[in-house]
């Protein structure tokens, strides 16, 4: 039988694994996004196009490390909340094909900025606002998929608290996270303008959750015994 701490570091890999999708969420706006200039836009586009695809190629490959981490960690606290680990399961999971949108609304821009035959009956600053328009609707889902990584810590926070095999701190981080998660999620609906600001502040709460988590699954694992 699998040992639960070879489960644990399982689980720590494939966490750092999805969460490489965030570098699509600083990196790509900063190399490829200008603010309101479409054509400048376009210009770094078409400029770097194996970056382009090395970028998308990395959401992908995080949207299967999601899957094998939701199987992984049912497999790791299936034993202490059945229900709780099926409702981590179904909020990781529910992710997946949210991040391929995401995913495929990166790869529109250069479908419509290719050349190809069938666009030339519009010209050239119309795909170039068309193409912005797009990474803008890229922006948008995203934040409607942030509200998920909250909500997928919660169970995951309640989990490790009541594990007996991690340390309950980490449980205590990771539902103060979910929260932060949420309350974030939900500025960017109501509150656009704020949102910016109230992600950032968020930040600290959002590390302590999720790399005090990772590092412990990584570095030590999990207790095999289960404390009292």
């Amino acid at each position: 039988m699998t040992s639960r701490k070879r489960i644990a570091r399982r689980a720590g890999a494939l966490y750092i694994a999805m969460s490489l999708s965030a570098i699509n969420l600083v990196y790509f706006p900063s190399v490829f996004l200008v603010r309101g200039d479409a054509a400048a836009t376009a210009a770094r586009i078409a400029a770097a196009p194996r970056l382009y695809r090395l970028l998308v190629l990395v959401d992908l490959a995080a949207g299967v490390a999601a899957i094998f981490l939701a199987m992984t960690l049912y497999q790791l606290f299936r034993d202490v909340d059945r229900r709780q680990a099926r409702l981590l399961v179904a909020m990781l999971l529910v992710q997946v094909p949210m991040m391929f949108v995401v995913t495929v609304l990166q790869m529109a821009p250069r479908v419509v900025l290719s050349g190809a035959g069938f666009w030339s009956a519009f010209e050239k600053a119309q795909l170039d606002a068309l193409a912005l328009g797009l990474l803008n609707l890229r922006s948008q889902a995203i934040g409607g998929l942030s509200i998920y990584w909250g909500l997928w810590l919660l169970p995951l926070g309640i989990l490790t608290y009541r594990s007996g095999f991690l340390p309950r701190l980490l449980g205590v981080l990771l539902i103060v996270a979910a929260c932060a998660y949420v309350i974030s999620a939900v500025i960017f609906f109501l509150f656009p303008a704020a949102y910016g600001t109230a992600f950032n502040l968020g930040i600290p709460l959002y590390a302590l959750g999720e790399l005090g988590i990772v590092n412990w699954l990584l570095i030590k694992g999990a207790r095999e015994e289960v404390a009292a």
